[in-house]
This record gives C-alpha cells, sequence and structure tokens, in this order.
C-alpha cells in the first residue's frame, strides 16, 4: 500500500462552528461529533478533524484545496454571499482578486478559527510557466 494522508486535526474555537464554516463553502457535509471531533471528509479520502481548543492555543495553518472549476465557481459565490475578505495572494496583498496560477484561478480566506484556507483549480506545476517568468 502506498502512503496516503488519512485525516488531519484542526483546531477551532469552536468545533462545530468551523466544520459547518468550511463544509458550507466547499459544498460538502459536516459529519456527526465523534468524541471531541466534527469531521469533514474530502472527496479523495482525507478528511479534517476539528477539535475544540482554547483560542490563546490556536497556531494559525494553512489548508488548500483542489476543487472544479464548476465548484470553485459554486465555492468563490459562497465566499461572497458571506461577505468574506478574500485574497488572490497568500499575505493578503491583493484584497477583492483571484489569482490564475498555472493555468486556473484561486483564492485565499480565512476560517473563522483564523487559519488561511485557499481553493484552487489545478495543482501547483501542473501549467507550463511563460518563458521569462
Amino acid at each position: 500500500m502506498s502512503v496516503e494522508l488519512n485525516h488531519t486535526i484542526v483546531h477551532a474555537r469552536d468545533n462545530r462552528e468551523s466544520a459547518a464554516f468550511l463544509a458550507h463553502i466547499l459544498g460538502l457535509e459536516a459529519g456527526p461529533e465523534w468524541g471531541p471531533f466534527v469531521p469533514v471528509a474530502t472527496g479523495n479520502g482525507v478528511t479534517l478533524d476539528f477539535a475544540t481548543i482554547p483560542a490563546e492555543s490556536i497556531v494559525m495553518q494553512h489548508y488548500a484545496f483542489l476543487v472544479s472549476d464548476e465548484e470553485f465557481d459554486a465555492a468563490f459565490a459562497r465566499i461572497r454571499q458571506a461577505g468574506l475578505t478574500y485574497y488572490a495572494d497568500p499575505h493578503g496583498r491583493q484584497p477583492g482578486e483571484i489569482n490564475h496560477h498555472h493555468g486556473g484561478r484561486g483564492v485565499y480566506f480565512m476560517d473563522p478559527a483564523g487559519h488561511g484556507m485557499e481553493i484552487i483549480t489545478r495543482p501547483y506545476g501542473s501549467h507550463p510557466q511563460p518563458s521569462g517568468s
């Protein structure tokens, strides 16, 4: 068997709030609480298990999700409908914009616990860069 990422724990101020937030944006379902976790399963079998911890203990992490063009359109519409601030870059220097890296589209936004979320339609390195770049 090859090595695969199965699940990861995502720290949150409120596990249900953060799981429901991400599930809503991505068009997924937040699962039933299991012990201290609220899971959100992705299409490739990786589960994000949201766990409530004290806010002062949360360290910002980055989570990137590869989606189809149709899923991007739907997620981006939900981001805008929610009035979320979004960016074309991970440093927040291009607010209100999306990027077109790797021949696709991408957008960054924050979740309720302060984690950086990214949605992309093409994996990094999947599109040849123009010469001179």
